[in-house]
């Protein structure tokens, strides 16, 4: 698999299943880094990264093709992605996500660690209800993954 930055023809279909807020996508892809993911021909997934500062970025969005996932292309796609991170200096990568579901699991098992909360993030951000297998979500998780292999 490979990454590939892009500056324009976003697959806007992978984007919208990480954040479900258009308008929102909109405004982080402006000063961002986009990555879609291909396995030989195959669009695989699409990554969004934003630098906070030289040493932290911040993962705004990531997805796999619905047809793909659960087959590992997450996992390697954010290998890649901190792998890069490592390569250009950085120290820290961030994410926000919901305080339950299998993007929190997801994270998890790749070392981030929570790091705060965001009380009622979902409410205050999304201009309609973001909803989990009939859950809605309220609150941000931010997690952190220390790059330096230091630990956190």
């Amino acid at each position: 698999m490979k990454l590939e930055l892009i500056h324009d023809n976003y697959p806007w279909n992978l984007l919208l299943l990480a954040d479900p807020d258009r308008a929102a996508i909109s405004r982080y892809l402006g000063n961002s880094d986009c990555y879609v993911a291909r396995d030989g021909e195959v669009l695989a997934g699409v990554a969004v990264l934003h630098s906070l500062s030289g040493t932290t970025a911040e993962l705004m969005n990531i997805a796999v093709d619905p047809g793909l996932q659960q087959k590992g292309y997450g996992s390697r796609i954010l290998s890649l992605l901190i792998n890069r991170l490592k390569d250009q200096g950085f120290q820290l990568l961030e994410v926000g996500t919901g305080t339950f579901g299998y993007q929190l699991k997801f994270y998890q098992k790749l070392g981030f660690r929570v790091t705060a909360i965001r009380k009622d993030f979902f409410l205050e951000h999304y201009p309609e209800p973001v909803m989990e297998e009939g859950l809605q979500h309220k609150d941000m998780l931010l997690l952190s993954l220390d790059l330096t292999g230091s630990g956190q």
